[in-house]
């Protein structure tokens, strides 16, 4: 096959799926250094690299599925906190073997939109990267990320667009 076959396979093949569905085998530190490797060859103007993301594995895992926890309870009123969304928020964290914070740097030198496309490109090359290897992924981006600033360090001129979750599927 060449490689424009081999390309076109990969880009049909890519899918969202979802913690449900990853198994307990883990991801090699070579892969996950791979995918990350993938993201950094997105374009961006002016070279300003706006991506920033930060590895949750192990126990700084289960820390971020409790803070989750913790942040949509407190962020409910009672009548509508929901016992099965909390449960499920740390159940996808902690089925997932990696878990990625997404976060965008706004540089000033370009429209903050180019630096959120810039970042959507790192991540679909994370996403090709993923397929490739036989790794379940996908981007999550529930408002509650934005109650992670301390966690992230959030600095003022960032924003966190969402967590990628990936674990193996085979």
């Amino acid at each position: 096959m060449n490689t424009a076959e081999v390309l076109k396979e990969i880009i049909e093949q890519r899918r969202s799926i979802f913690p449900k569905d990853y198994t307990e085998t883990g991801i090699s530190q070579e892969i996950i250094d791979e995918i990350l490797n993938s993201a950094t060859f997105a374009p961006n103007h002016k070279r300003t690299k706006p991506w920033r993301f930060k590895i949750f594995r192990g126990d700084e895992k289960a820390k971020l599925a409790l803070e989750m926890q913790e942040i949509y309870q407190s962020t409910q009123a009672p009548q509508v906190f929901l016992e099965k969304k909390y449960q499920d928020i740390g159940f996808k964290i902690n089925k997932a073997d990696t878990i990625m914070s997404i976060v965008v740097n706004f540089s000033s030198l370009v429209p903050e939109w180019e630096e959120i496309a810039a970042v959507s490109m790192a991540v679909q090359n994370m996403y090709l990267t993923c397929t490739a290897n036989k790794i379940g992924c996908y981007w999550s981006s529930p408002k509650l990320v934005d109650h992670l600033k301390n966690t992230l360090q959030i600095e003022e001129n960032q924003k966190c667009l969402g967590l990628f979750y990936m674990g193996n599927i085979e």
